[in-house]
C-alpha cells in the first residue's frame, strides 16, 4: 500500500494558547490510537525547536536554520490518496492547523529489500 507523509509547518500551531496544549495533545493522541487500531500507523512526531545539523557529503557538520518547513509529521500506510486525506483531516482537527499530504515515491528495489528483512530466512537444510 502507498505510504503518505502528513505534515504541518513549524509555526502552524503558534496560535494555540499554552493552556490549550494538553487538550490538543490528547486529541492528537486519540487520532494516533485510531490509526494504530486501523493498522495504518507507521510513525508520528513533532520536531524540537532547535537548529538543524547539516552533514555534508564530505562529513563536515554545520549548524543550520531553525525548523521552518516541518513542525510535525505522521506517516500512514493506506490504500489510496483519498484515505490519506481523511487521516490528514482528523489530524488537522486534533492539531488545530492545516496538514500537507504527500505520497512517498514507490521504490520496488527497496520494497524487495524490506520483504527480505521482514521474512526471516532459514539456513540451507533447515526444516
Amino acid at each position: 500500500m502507498p505510504r503518505y507523509l502528513i505534515s504541518f509547518n513549524a509555526r502552524a500551531m503558534d496560535h494555540i494558547p499554552e493552556e490549550d496544549m494538553p487538550s490538543v495533545a490528547a486529541a492528537a493522541h486519540a487520532v494516533i490510537q485510531e490509526a494504530l487500531s486501523a493498522g495504518v500507523y507507521i510513525f508520528s512526531g513533532g520536531l524540537e525547536n532547535q537548529r538543524a545539523s547539516i552533514v555534508g557529503s564530505d562529513g563536515m557538520v554545520t549548524e543550520g536554520p531553525h525548523p521552518e518547513a516541518i513542525g510535525g509529521a505522521a506517516i500512514v500506510d493506506v490504500s489510496a490518496h483519498d484515505e490519506a486525506l481523511e487521516w490528514a483531516g482528523k489530524i488537522a482537527v486534533a492539531c488545530r492547523c492545516p496538514q500537507e499530504v504527500r505520497a512517498f515515491a514507490q521504490d520496488p528495489e527497496l520494497a524487495q529489500m524490506l520483504r527480505q528483512v521482514e521474512t526471516p530466512r532459514r539456513p540451507p537444510g533447515d526444516v
